[in-house]
């Protein structure tokens, strides 16, 4: 089946065509560095590297960008507040940034662009438009003139008049129109600042993604992806800016994902209903919030509560427990090399429909929904008397092709798990050894907290994992 992706320039599921064969050159919009991410940043981070594992997935190289606005009012109020300098506060949210998405099986992108060193390239790129007819400057400030541009509004669909319509000069501005946004902000007392043709200053936010795109990607990308706030402005300026720029299209295809309820309001700020992704991960397992980011189509809006992230620890502890079961029966039938051609076709009618809904404009629902027909095969074929390794590895091989797409690893983390209990076992028989007997009862109850049942007998103490409710 042909990939076919929802195009926000087009408002169409179009067939994907590479600019180059084997190969997808993709733009994230990264966050601007100033505070921790909360869970609405987490999810376009789940979302498009879950994109890109797929695209991985079906053979092509990805050269993947991430970038980060490390300079901008927010970051320079956050220093000041703090009494420390911009970049230390940059550089510190954005390791905590990286540990956070690292910690939801995020993959490093290929590229990581920072404003602040892609300086030379920004300041070039908006001389450009200026000599270009595109831009002007006022006292210091740079101004790019949408009004210029013949195809403004066109990813947000809006008639410049609508878009006038909404647009305020704001006390202090010198613009010329409404309309004009900046690309050059002149510098305030002794705030951050680089030299420029116009004197000391900074960017404004949306030029630093048409050149940190150019420079690490081309003047034409395959893909450009975000929040489905970002369309407008910043996606929207982003296109003025480089086509006007570049003359010939930015992005052929425009990806954005929806936004996130808390308890079915939309999160924000002024309803206090902003949760930060390291309070949840810190809480939840980090591996059960991707799988719940996942369990929703992108572009739809996504509802989080404790209820639905719960439900999606039971979903994924049902995917576990059908994986140990096989690798359990797959010891016992290790001698047995009959192949089974009606299970092998169930398995294989499984994997084509998983493709199916990835290829459907990545509908990681629909895919999900997949994985468990599959587990749910899978127990069913361990009913049987008898059953073959090569059954059982390729039930396993599909289940771990599906997680690997979808970024969940659940094979590594029970292996862990493995460690840990036999570690506390241990150090609970030494316990015991030295009539530590509260040490003991508190490592049993730990145990017993994580589902695993202990069993003292002669022989030693036995463990098992005890039935996950659903």
């Amino acid at each position: 089946m042909t990939l076919t992706i929802y195009n926000t320039l087009t408002q169409e599921k179009e067939t994907f065509k590479p600019l180059e064969e084997g190969k997808v050159r993709m733009y994230v919009c990264g966050p601007t560095v100033y505070n921790y991410i909360h869970i609405g940043n987490a999810r376009p981070a789940i979302v498009f590297d879950t994109v890109r594992r797929y695209f991985e997935y079906k053979g092509y190289q990805v050269d993947y960008v991430l970038n980060f606005t490390d300079v901008d009012d927010k970051i320079i109020k956050a220093a000041n507040e703090l009494g420390e300098q911009v970049p230390d506060v940059a550089n510190r949210f954005i390791d905590a940034y990286l540990e956070d998405i690292g910690s939801l099986g995020v993959k490093e992108a290929t590229y990581n662009p920072r404003v602040t060193e892609t300086m030379d390239d920004i300041i070039d790129f908006i001389a450009n438009l200026i000599d270009k007819g595109y831009a002007y400057e006022v006292d210091g400030d740079v101004y790019f003139k949408p009004r210029s541009f013949d195809g403004y509004g066109k990813l947000s669909h809006q008639s410049i008049d609508e878009l006038r319509s909404g647009a305020r000069i704001q006390v202090g501005e010198k613009k010329r129109d409404p309309l004009d946004f900046a690309l050059w902000k002149k510098a305030k007392g002794s705030e951050i600042a680089w030299g420029s043709p116009w004197g000391q200053g900074r960017p404004g936010w949306h030029i630093e993604c048409s050149a940190m795109a150019k420079k690490y990607l081309g003047e034409t990308i395959d893909i450009h992806a975000g929040g489905q706030d970002l369309t407008f402005p910043h996606h929207e300026n982003e296109i003025a800016q480089s086509e006007s720029m570049n003359e010939k299209p930015f992005a052929h295809y425009w990806m954005h994902n929806g936004y996130i309820n808390i308890d079915n309001e939309k999160m924000s700020k002024s309803l206090g209903n902003f949760v930060l992704t390291r309070d949840i991960i810190s809480q939840h397992d980090p591996q059960v919030v991707r799988f719940f980011m996942l369990s929703v189509h992108y572009r739809n809006p996504i509802n989080f509560t404790e209820e639905l992230l719960q439900g999606s620890k039971n979903s994924l502890d049902r995917v576990k427990n059908a994986y140990l079961n096989l690798e359990h029966r797959k010891e016992a039938s290790m001698n047995l090399n009959r192949t089974s051609e009606t299970w092998q076709e169930t398995i294989n009618d499984l994997n084509r429909q998983f493709e199916a809904a990835m290829d459907d404009d990545l509908n990681t629902a629909n895919a999900i929904s997949v994985l468990f027909e599959l587990t749910k095969e899978a127990n069913r074929y361990l009913e049987e008397k008898q059953t073959s390794t090569h059954v059982i590895e390729s039930f396993q091989e599909s289940i771990d092709s599906i997680l690997l797409v979808l970024g969940i690893q659940i094979k590594q983390a029970e292996e862990l798990l493995d460690e840990e209990v036999d570690s506390l076992i241990k150090e609970r028989t030494e316990a015991r050894k030295n009539r530590d007997f509260n040490r003991a009862d508190e490592i049993r109850d730990t145990l017993k907290a994580k589902n695993i049942i202990l069993e003292d007998t002669p022989q030693g103490t036995r463990w098992k994992r005890g039935d996950n409710e659903s």
